[in-house]
């Protein structure tokens, strides 16, 4: 079950993060931007004379109070001050399963263009592609102008504006720390994969060269030193850095990738070239005794199973 899980997971919580931003973006960009549009377009179309606010003079009304004018059937709207296009109330109302419960009530003839404009005019499958190119196409250009000239001063004296705020101020610093790291153009490099006897003697622990150390620690010791990023497991993108001597560290037959997964598996994940398939032995591994209440572990001279009882 457990190794069906370390399959699944991964594709599964890269789609859920997917969703979760599309779902963010849609609620705080698209569905407002989809209503001022959709706004505009009604009130332009009730400006063409598409919402008659009386029945113009000269023209005959129909037993069900309709009547014709200008090549078009008006019908009164749901409050019966106004009259719109009989053919918008029809498209409506033979398509009210395509809109969604947070659709305006048809309480009037504002809300039959609202509906209509989106059924028509605005369709989803129209309105997501065009969005998602006019989106995409300003965040390039949005880069591109406050990373040089005028934008570049504008957006400086924003963060310098901003960061006078208090409380917010602590907020905005620390969300731009983060996305200033993700998404800036200069990566950290990773030269090669070392293990160091690290947090003390005897434990070996990965780490990745980051580069040559301070000059000073250098010269101090008599020999080069190496700048190594430690990650925590079982997530890597968070660690310290630490700095050792060359000749305390050991060059791992390991790719970066391969070692991101050791780290994230907790060390279960080893690559082939680096796996000790050899066989323990159950008598050679040691076993501890329970002695007043206390886990005792056996000395190295020990072998095998004592016949103690008490071995646990």
């Amino acid at each position: 079950m457990f190794r069906g899980l370390g399959i699944v997971l991964p594709p599964l919580l890269t789609i859920l993060v997917l969703i979760w931003a599309w779902k963010t973006i849609e609620s705080y960009v698209l569905r407002p931007t989809e209503w001022i549009v959709r706004s505009g377009l009604v009130w332009y179309a009730e400006w063409d004379e598409g919402t008659l606010k009386k029945i113009p003079p000269g023209v005959t009304t129909q037993p069900d109070g309709s009547f014709f004018y200008d090549g078009f059937e008006y019908v009164a709207g749901p409050t019966g001050r106004r009259y719109l296009p009989k053919a918008v109330v029809t498209t409506v109302d033979q398509h009210a399963d395509y809109f969604t419960e947070d659709a305006p009530a048809l309480v009037s003839a504002n809300a039959y263009w609202h509906r209509y404009i989106q059924y028509v005019w605005m369709p989803r499958q129209i309105v997501v592609p065009v969005f998602l190119v006019v989106f995409l196409t300003l965040l390039y250009f949005m880069g591109r102008m406050f990373t040089f000239g005028l934008g570049r001063w504008f957006f400086r004296g924003f963060d310098a504006a901003i960061l006078r705020i208090p409380v917010i101020n602590k907020v905005y610093g620390s969300v731009k720390q983060v996305t200033d790291f993700a998404f800036s153009e200069r990566e950290l490099e990773f030269n090669n994969v070392v293990a160091i006897q690290y947090p003390s003697k005897g434990i070996w622990s990965l780490g990745f060269v980051t580069g040559k150390s301070i000059r000073q620690l250098a010269e101090v010791n008599g020999e080069p030193m190496l700048s190594v990023l430690m990650p925590t497991s079982p997530m890597p993108m968070t660690g310290f850095t630490v700095t050792v001597r060359r000749s305390d560290a050991i060059d791992i037959d390991m790719t970066i990738d391969e070692a991101i997964q050791f780290v994230v598996s907790c060390g279960v994940v080893v690559p082939p070239q680096q796996r000790d398939d050899r066989a323990v032995e159950k008598s050679e591994r040691s076993r501890g005794k329970l002695r007043d209440g206390a886990v005792v572990l056996p000395s190295p001279t020990a072998s095998g199973n004592s016949g103690d009882p008490s071995t646990v």
